[in-house]
């Protein structure tokens, strides 16, 4: 059986999207006859945004995971601060005050290309260990964090391996770089290092065809071997998870809600709804941004909208199983046309319709006109919503976005 170095800093216990992308995709691998063996950070050295244990019962136990130590500046951060490390470059962080901003110049100025850089010394040398022990050929390097990236050009230019980089969200240009007071200089050695991996990579692979032109565009070396190979979903995760009975009318919202989310108009627009029908309901399920709290007091809704603290992974399935409707916000920042998280696929799985929120010109844009179960925006009277909820059909072939028929899509590039 070939086997592959998959070399990823989240994996479980981690929680979020980012660590199901390669937990998915090693888990259906073996079928196809490669066997992952998973280099990964030490739980006890590492910074997670979230954790979720349950994630580790998806771990098959054939499958060969190695855990290193690492260095982690966040852990001064939280000392000091006496709270989390901040989640995507603080960009969930309320107004910044004199201390934060020292924080974040430092995080973007010294930190280059990100805080976690710390782990790549340990994986580096354990990575070498792991190539030679299993005369392995392919290694895949996944990112945020994008300093991984830094260890398979290490390892391309020492051993003679295929390097498939694999980036889940832009580089460079990730959105929440402009909270980080970034220098030129910084500014300079980033976009150097983010050249030299995706030139020297043997194959590029992205979760979007916005982020997939962005990088063509600023080097137009890399177009012969860009791949777009979205998130997707699992089917298992859906096995046995039904909706409870019961006549609640709930908007759901699954997942992160950052300062960059555009949640405003929805909350209007959810106002008047209940205006005309108070049995609706909104749940905002996972880490949310202190100012929509804020937003659903002034508006008056605090009886209608319920905050549910991040829950595990088959939790959070279950919720999107008992919405009504399920609501969809791509972030208001630069490069947001490219954004296509794990939880639009998930939403899909479902079957139900979706509220979207986002660019209208953008990648999940498209997708679901193609899905057809979906409002783009809230009708703001329970009359308009019966009405477009009677016209809205399924049409995509979901099963497309299936985990398992994506890793045969992985699978192709490791020849």
């Amino acid at each position: 059986m070939k086997k592959v170095l998959i070399i990823t800093y989240y994996w479980p216990p981690s929680g979020g999207s980012g660590v199901q992308r390669w937990l998915k995709f090693s888990k259906y691998l073996p079928e196809f006859g490669v066997e992952p063996i998973i280099l990964t950070v030490d739980p006890k050295y590492a910074t997670y945004p979230s954790v979720d244990t349950s994630l580790e019962k998806e771990i098959d136990e054939g499958i060969r995971v190695y855990r290193t130590k690492a260095k982690n500046p966040l852990d001064f951060y939280q000392t000091i601060r006496r709270k989390a490390a901040p989640q995507s470059g603080f960009s969930g962080e309320k107004k910044a005050g004199f201390i934060d901003k020292i924080f974040r110049f430092i995080r973007g100025n010294v930190f280059l290309p990100d805080a976690r850089i710390g782990w790549n010394p340990y994986a580096y040398e354990k990575a070498k260990q792991l190539i030679k022990e299993f005369k392995i050929d392919t290694v895949i390097t996944t990112s945020p964090p994008h300093s991984t990236q830094l260890l398979g050009l290490r390892l391309k230019k020492d051993f003679s391996i295929k390097w498939i980089a694999d980036l889940r969200d832009p580089w460079t240009e990730i959105f929440y770089n402009k909270e980080l007071f970034r220098t030129k200089w910084a500014e300079k050695q980033d976009v150097k290092m983010e050249k030299m991996c995706l030139e020297s990579a043997d194959e590029v692979v992205v979760v979007s065809k916005a982020i997939s032109d962005s990088f063509i565009q600023k080097y137009p070396l890399v177009a012969r071997k860009m791949n777009i190979i979205p998130n997707g979903y699992d089917e298992k995760d859906f096995e046995g998870i039904h909706k409870k009975s019961t006549n609640d009318k709930i908007i759901s919202y699954v997942g992160n809600l950052g300062s960059q989310y555009p949640v405003d108009d929805f909350l209007k627009s959810f106002s008047n709804l209940v205006k005309d029908d108070s049995s609706w309901k909104v749940q905002f399920v996972g880490n949310c941004h202190y100012g929509v709290k804020k937003m659903v007091d002034n508006l008056d809704l605090s009886k209608q909208v319920e905050f549910i603290p991040y829950v595990q992974h088959k939790e959070a399935i279950q919720y999107m199983m008992d919405a009504t409707l399920l609501l969809l916000i791509i972030p208001d920042v630069a490069e947001n046309k490219g954004i296509l998280t794990g939880k639009l696929f998930e939403y899909m799985a479902t079957d139900k319709p979706i509220v979207f929120v986002g660019p209208n010109d953008g990648d999940a844009a498209a997708i679901l006109d193609e899905y057809g179960k979906v409002l783009w925006g809230l009708p703001e009277t329970s009359i308009k919503l019966e009405e477009k909820l009677k016209l809205i059909n399924t049409s995509i072939n979901q099963k497309k976005f299936s985990r398992r028929e994506l890793t045969k899509q992985i699978i192709q590039l490791f020849s």
